[in-house]
């Protein structure tokens, strides 16, 4: 196919007070047909986006929307800021204030999603699924901790699986977030190394026990650090056990800030919520 006879909507997804967010390109292709993924993974780049959703709302009926992400290294089985961007998407284009589906994305599970248009803006919420956690070992601990540029070995850690895994490092306060300068080359080799999807490192926020800031390392698929990295927002609330929820913002060294909201029940394996605010932008032809 004609790259160049897309259209592409830009939903910039998990927005902070109504500004920032992350900028994802959703694309309906009914049945998957008419795309190599080799061209979905070209998609991102092209639309100035890190993530591309595929979007196939014919695939079980009406009642069930197949999703498929890709980044430029390829595809990935789920995708949290790319879920909620979908969802507002699909809000939008039915017409109503309130939508709702069971989503169905590259792992084939289905997940309950539902969004509220508020205005220009739309909030989305869906089951993200059950965290599997894990300690990692100290071998673990030391590779990545020496690619991210942490002095000695962190402390809170877990490898937390939600589609794939990912390792979950935190540290002392926001000003350590912020100077964290990590060699992305010697993360990219330990990721691949270790088989993890990236690293997600958290500080808690003075003022409440529920606030937080991140940064999401994942040169592994080819995104250096996300903006918002809703799926690993969801492990972080499966860690803390937090019932009540969590808030995490996420992007401010990229100058797109960002938040992310998750809330994880008292099960075993937890079973978390995850969601966020978008807001649709115009559809625009690839370049």
């Amino acid at each position: 196919m004609n790259l160049a006879a897309l259209s592409v909507t830009l939903v910039r997804a998990c927005l902070r007070d109504g500004g920032g967010g992350s900028p994802t390109a959703v694309l309906t292709e009914p049945g998957g047909r008419g795309l190599t993924d080799e061209e979905r993974r070209r998609i991102p780049g092209l639309a100035g986006a890190s993530h591309a959703v595929f979007v196939d709302e014919g695939r079980r009926g009406a009642a069930a929307v197949s999703l498929r992400f890709f980044t430029a290294e390829g595809e990935l089985p789920a995708c949290g800021h790319g879920t909620v961007a979908a969802l507002a998407f699909l809000a939008e284009r039915s017409g109503g204030t309130r939508y709702r589906a069971v989503l169905e994305t590259g792992n084939g599970r289905g997940i309950a999603g539902q969004a509220e248009r508020q205005g220009d803006l739309t909030a989305a919420e869906f089951e993200a699924g059950r965290v599997e956690l894990r300690v990692p070992v100290a071998s673990e601990v030391d590779l990545i901790g020496s690619a991210l540029g942490l002095p000695g070995r962190p402390d809170a850690v877990a490898v937390a699986t939600l589609g794939r895994p990912r390792m979950l490092i935190a540290v002392s306060g926001r000003s350590e977030l912020d100077a964290l300068a990590p060699d992305f080359p010697a993360l990219r080799d330990a990721c691949l190394r270790l088989g993890l999807l990236g690293c997600y490192v958290y500080a808690a926020l003075p003022g409440g026990e529920r606030r937080f800031a991140a940064r999401m390392f994942a040169p592994a698929i080819g995104v250096p650090e996300d903006i918002a990295n809703a799926n690993s927002t969801a492990c972080l609330a499966a860690v803390l056990h937090a019932c009540e929820g969590i808030s995490v913002d996420m992007g401010d060294s990229l100058g797109s800030p960002a938040t992310v909201t998750a809330a994880a029940d008292p099960g075993l394996p937890p079973l978390v919520r995850v969601g966020g605010t978008a807001l649709v932008g115009p559809t625009l032809l690839l370049p």
